[in-house]
C-alpha cells in the first residue's frame, strides 16, 4: 500500500523504517521486561541483541539461498540493497539458535529468560504484520465487509491487522499474568499459546499463505502445534507444582 515515504528528494522503503523503529521498541520492552522480572537485564538484553543480529543476517542469507540463481550473476546484490528479500523463517530459527548459545554462554536460567523475551518476540512478530501490511507482499482474502481494506482497487481482509490485533491481546495477557505467574516459564507458555491460537485463526483470511504440498497452511500447522504442547506443558507443570506444595 506505502512502499516508501518520501521525505524531499527522498525515497525511503516503508519496511526498513518500520522494522528498525520495531527493533528498537522490541529491544526496549525486553529490557524493561526483564527488570519487572527480576532477571538478569545485561544478560537477557545481550541474548535478545544476538538474536536480533543473526536473525536479520540468517534471515537475508536464507533468502539469497532460496532464490540463488537470481544473486549468483551480481553478488553485490546479497549485500545492497536490503529494502528486500528476507526469509522470515530462516530469521527466526537461526536468530533462535545463536541466542540459545548466547544463553549458555552466560549460563542464563531459560524458563526465566523466556518469560522477559516473549512480549518481545511477539511485538517483533507484530511489526512483521505492521511492515507487511504497508509494504509487503502479503494480503488477505476477498471480502466486502465494512472493515475490509483496499488494495489496488480490490477488497481484502486486512489480515495484517487482525494478526497485530492478535499480538497485542498476547501482550496484553503477559502484562495481567506478571503478578500471578507461579514458576519461571508460565509467562512465556501463556503468551505463545495465545498468540498462536490467534494465527491459527488469522491465517486462514490470508491470501497467500505458506503452503504444503497438500494445500494445508504451514502457519496454522506450527500454531497448532505450539497451541497443543503449551497446554500440554503448562498442565504438567501446574500438576508438578501442585505435587511439589502438597509434599511440603
Amino acid at each position: 500500500m506505502y512502499p516508501t515515504i518520501s521525505l524531499g528528494p527522498l525515497s525511503l522503503p516503508t519496511a526498513g523504517i518500520v522494522y528498525l523503529l520495531g527493533a528498537w521498541l522490541c529491544l526496549s520492552v525486553i529490557e524493561r521486561a526483564a527488570k519487572k522480572l527480576d532477571a538478569p537485564v545485561e544478560a537477557t538484553y545481550g541474548a535478545a541483541v544476538t538474536a536480533l543480529a543473526a536473525g536479520a543476517v540468517g534471515a537475508r542469507l536464507t533468502f539469497v539461498f532460496q532464490y540463488w540463481p537470481a544473486f549468483q550473476e551480481n553478488l553485490l546484490s546479497i549485500v545492497w540493497p536490503l529494502n528486500n528479500g528476507f526469509n522470515v523463517a530462516g530469521g527466526l530459527v537461526i536468530g533462535g539458535i545463536a541466542a540459545f548459545f548466547y544463553g549458555r554462554y552466560k549460563q542464563l536460567h531459560w524458563p526465566q529468560t523466556l518469560d522477559a523475551l516473549i512480549p518481545g518476540i511477539v511485538l517483533g512478530l507484530m511489526v512483521v504484520s505492521l511492515a507487511d501490511f504497508l509494504a509487503g507482499p502479503g494480503y488477505g482474502v476477498l471480502t466486502r465487509t465494512p472493515f475490509g481494506v483496499s488494495q489496488f482497487g480490490i477488497r481484502r481482509h486486512a489480515v495484517q491487522i487482525y494478526e497485530i490485533i492478535v499480538g497485542g491481546a498476547a501482550l496484553l495477557v503477559w502484562w495481567k499474568m506478571v503478578g500471578r505467574r507461579q514458576y519461571p516459564g508460565q509467562l512465556f507458555l501463556i503468551t505463545s499459546v495465545v498468540y498462536a491460537a490467534g494465527r491459527l485463526f488469522t491465517d486462514y483470511f490470508r491470501d497467500n499463505p505458506w503452503v504444503t504440498a497438500g494445500g494445508y497452511h504451514i502457519v496454522q500447522i506450527i500454531s497448532l502445534g505450539i497451541v497443543l504442547a503449551g497446554i500440554f506443558l503448562l498442565g504438567y507443570f501446574q500438576e508438578t507444582g501442585k505435587q511439589e506444595l502438597a509434599e511440603e
